[in-house]
């Protein structure tokens, strides 16, 4: 079967966050073996797609797999199965995931963009967890637990300065939450394009941290929203690679705007 790499989150190659997507001709093999691929790919998460019957209320069944676990929702791989569905012809116009998440919808726009459909994080303000300031190298100014589907700590931090400069004991981050942390911060300037910052250190799924992250945006989004008064905003991740995603509050559910780049298509012969 074919195997691509897609970087998403970016409109040129080696930017944004690389994804595998594997397109299955019917249902998903084995757990060990998915894993097994996504071990071998090595990137943050590797996409599994197979198409359902029509009629349904999802047209593609999709999971997805970092190198060491399953998780429960990734933007990113998302974004690169819909790049690879309308690149190579498979699927035309919006296309409905049946994932662990619910259905998750993506929208091709004429500009070459696709707009994802994701649930909201339910934000819950906590306490500053003891320790966590020494492990993640700054004084939070708040904390927020994103629920289930996100499964991180979000942790706002005083300045763009700070999220940039962070360098975390990452052995000590495993500690509290189930996936990792979000770190954050308002822009310093939003005329250079984007509103907010943000850094994901995710050592819990075996990814120290993580290029550009879709599902961090379902939370990261309400959290800047409702601070800056607009729906409508621009997320910089500041990772090495880099990424902007557009995110648009529309209530429970929340729309994230990105691009991607195929730049490896091959051919697995396991």
């Amino acid at each position: 079967m074919r195997i691509r790499i897609v970087d998403a989150f970016t409109d040129r190659p080696f930017a944004g966050n690389p994804a595998g997507v594997l397109l299955l001709d019917d249902v998903f093999p084995d757990d060990d073996w998915l894993q097994n691929v996504a071990m071998e790919v090595n990137h943050a998460e590797t996409a599994f797609a197979h198409r359902l019957p029509e009629g349904g209320e999802a047209d593609w069944a999709l999971r997805w797999f970092t190198p060491v676990a399953e998780v429960a929702m990734c933007g990113h791989a998302t974004l690169a199965t819909a790049h690879v569905l309308h690149t190579t012809g498979a699927h035309e116009g919006p296309v409905r995931f049946a994932t662990r998440s619910g259905v998750l919808s993506a929208h091709p726009a004429e500009d070459g963009s696709i707009t994802l459909d994701f649930p909201t994080a339910p934000l819950r303000p906590v306490e500053i967890p003891a320790g966590v300031a020494e492990a993640l190298g700054a004084q939070p100014v708040a904390v927020f637990d994103t629920g289930p589907n996100v499964g991180d700590l979000l942790v706002e931090l005083a300045d763009e300065k700070t999220v940039l400069g962070l360098t975390p004991d990452l052995k000590s981050l495993c500690a509290y939450s189930a996936r990792g942390i979000i770190a954050t911060a308002l822009a310093d300037d939003a005329s250079r394009g984007y509103d907010f910052v943000s850094r994901c250190f995710f050592p819990n799924v075996g990814i120290d941290e993580d290029p550009v992250t879709g599902s961090a945006h379902t939370a990261l989004a309400p959290h800047w929203s409702a601070r800056l008064g607009r729906d409508d905003l621009t997320g910089l991740q500041a990772s090495r690679r880099t990424g902007l995603v557009r995110t648009g509050l529309r209530g429970d559910r929340t729309l994230l705007t990105g691009r991607a780049v195929t730049v490896i298509e091959g051919e697995l012969r396991a």
